[in-house]
């Protein structure tokens, strides 16, 4: 009896493309994450690996700790979660009514798609030292390099997004004498907005994956220069713990959108 109860329990958690209940999720993840950790201290137990290349998971810890109570990590957290949102909010007024135009007004798309699709290939650690020219070593600069590696992405999701609105809803808006304006409030934008949200999710955990490069530039102060400046010393646990203090933040952050995508368009889950 007991196989079983064991055997549909297995057979619903690989059911193919089945939902699973919430607390269940939640459930896999935290055991994604003891599984991760555990075949972590095997290898740095193991002493196979040196613990200057792969510290142990208490001793990373240990180091996180002694960066709140030595270093004042909670000010560079709030300095480096400041240029993230301040940079990503930047590039949403910018890009968002962009995209739409684009999307909405093809001569403008025809225009504007094929340099932003050469810009967002280029590497942006490779136009630092442009950026650095350009705005100094301040905090110009640090926000221009996220701006920058996150704009040219967004724009083209948020475009793709409003292709996506099926041309029978604005038909039907034209039909029922609507204005193109009218047709942009109440058709366009509440069609595309669910999977708009959704690539602001996204495009903000690219921001995040260009903090160390913004803050390694003349920066003294945020996670990046946190980061940067012990590795220096070889500290490697205190190293980790930075990583892992933005892998916290990022992880946070994902999971806040993703209730909020789930509280706002509830009705697409019905």
């Amino acid at each position: 009896m007991h196989a079983a109860i064991y055997g549909r329990v297995f057979s619903n958690l690989l059911a193919f493309r089945k939902a699973l209940p919430r607390r269940t999720e939640i459930i896999l993840g935290a055991l994604g994450f003891v599984l991760f950790l555990s075949v972590w201290h095997i290898f740095a137990a193991s002493g196979t690996i040196r613990p200057e290349f792969l510290p142990k998971p208490i001793s990373v810890a240990q180091a996180f700790v002694r960066l709140f109570t030595e270093r004042d990590f909670a000010t560079d957290i709030v300095i480096s979660v400041g240029r993230v949102w301040f940079a990503f909010f930047l590039s949403v007024i910018v890009a968002i009514p962009l995209g739409l135009i684009m999307s909405t007004y093809r001569s403008v798309g025809a225009v504007l798609e094929p340099f932003i699709d050469f810009i967002r290939y280029l590497p942006v650690p490779a136009l630092v030292p442009l950026l650095v020219i350009w705005f100094g070593v301040g905090e110009a600069s640090k926000i221009a390099v996220l701006w920058t590696g996150t704009f040219f992405q967004l724009i083209l999701l948020v475009a793709d997004d409003t292709k996506r609105v099926p041309v029978e809803y604005i038909e039907s808006g034209h039909t029922l004498g609507a204005t193109n304006g009218q047709i942009m409030r109440h058709i366009i934008i509440p069609a595309a907005l669910p999977s708009m949200v959704d690539n602001l999710r996204i495009t903000l955990g690219w921001c995040w994956t260009y903090l160390i490069v913004a803050e390694i530039v003349a920066a003294n102060s945020g996670i990046g220069h946190v980061i940067w400046s012990l590795r220096r010393f070889v500290k490697t646990p205190e190293v980790m713990a930075g990583i892992v203090a933005i892998g916290i933040i990022g992880l946070l952050t994902d999971q806040a959108f993703r209730y909020a995508h789930a509280r706002l368009f509830s009705y697409l889950r019905r």
